[in-house]
């Protein structure tokens, strides 16, 4: 990847004449953001078109074509592979996006695809972009499908390093690693700081926190989809670097991104088993919070079931000369007892017998 080889040994569909490119090419161009050709590190023109970019790359055999698009179209990306002799494989995951963190190569082209993030903290979520990377001998052409990363930023910095970007493509694919991996330490952060604060939520027994955790697990699931195989991606352009002849700037450079990938790699993976670790413990405390308010409600009815008793027990205890007052009080002329000398006495102490008893009755069932 990172020998210098001249545009006669690189494989490309050879053309008839120096020509512009065929005329559905300027209807795409407004998706280029930016087309600069570069020479020894240095800056030597920025086409305005494609057509421009072919030409001016093929007046300079030593120079190196950096361009970028976002979102291009299907005749953009067709007038690339064209020029360039991209893989259709590798075109058509360019074109369709929604792809895995993945490194393919293709004869001379390597192609990559990253996952970028970015925190927005207003919404608490994690905002992904897709980048597709085409790297060839003398060429490097990016595809960006969201709003992340800022390639202007690695742009200019690899601008103002000369001597780095003099080491080619491979030297600005890097970069591009490097940023894209810079942009997950916000993310992590963010993301800690709403760990931390779920942690709060969930022993302050706010009852919405639930819905708040498994969002944020989906985030955090996402964000490993995109962290995780760049570890093995940048393990595998490690291992070329004999095979492939990789500067030894670019190899500490590249050692150092991965250092940086293996890190975030393994917070996401602490945030994912937290969070699990967290909805555990917030199911738990609503467990127990379901059962102190069981108890509660059942204690609160035994109270209620012993006052119950109490007011049973006296009623019945006071029903019973009702209902012996209720008899001998009827205003009959033929009755039992009515004109009995002893029928008052009589009626008072079996009143009195009955509640009595009644009460002794009740008083062992504990219900007074």
């Amino acid at each position: 990847m990172s020998d210098r080889h001249p545009r006669a040994a690189w494989r490309r569909r050879p053309e008839p004449s120096p020509a512009p490119s065929p005329p559905e090419a300027p209807a795409a161009e407004p998706s280029v953001i930016q087309a600069t050709l570069y020479r020894d590190g240095r800056k030597v023109s920025s086409p305005a078109t494609l057509a421009e970019t072919y030409r001016q790359l093929r007046e300079h055999p030593d120079g190196m074509a950096w361009i970028g698009l976002h979102r291009p179209t299907e005749q953009e990306l067709h007038s690339l592979a064209a020029e360039f002799d991209l893989h259709e494989l590798a075109v058509e995951d360019a074109l369709e996006a929604h792809q895995r963190p993945k490194l393919e190569r293709y004869g001379d082209t390597l192609f990559v695809v990253l996952r970028a993030a970015r925190y927005l903290d207003a919404q608490e979520e994690v905002d992904f972009g897709e980048l597709h990377v085409f790297v060839g001998p003398d060429f490097l052409i990016t595809v960006r499908h969201g709003a992340a990363p800022d390639l202007s930023a690695v742009r200019r910095r690899m601008e103002e390093d000369p001597d780095l970007l003099a080491l080619g493509p491979e030297a600005v694919l890097y970069a591009i690693l490097d940023a894209v991996v810079d942009g997950y330490a916000p993310v992590v952060a963010g993301v800690q700081n709403d760990v931390d604060e779920i942690e709060t939520e969930v022993f302050g027994g706010d009852p919405t926190v639930s819905r708040r955790i498994y969002e944020l697990s989906r985030e955090v699931v996402e964000f490993q989809r995109a962290t995780r195989p760049l570890v093995g991606m940048l393990h595998g352009l490690m291992a070329g670097f004999a095979k492939y002849g990789t500067d030894e700037e670019l190899q500490r450079y590249l050692r150092d991104v991965a250092d940086h990938v293996t890190h975030t790699s393994e917070r996401v993976d602490g945030f994912r088993q937290a969070l699990a670790d967290i909805l555990t413990v917030n199911a738990t405390l609503v467990t127990q919070q379901q059962n102190a308010e069981m108890r509660a409600l059942a204690e609160a009815g035994f109270e209620q079931n012993e006052e119950i008793k109490k007011i049973s027990s006296w009623a019945a205890i006071l029903f019973a000369p009702t209902l012996v007052g209720t008899i001998y009080g009827m205003n009959f002329d033929n009755m039992p007892e009515l004109h009995w000398a002893g029928g008052y006495p009589f009626a008072v102490v079996l009143m009195a017998v009955v509640c009595v008893s009644l009460y002794v009755v009740f008083k062992r069932k504990d219900w007074l």
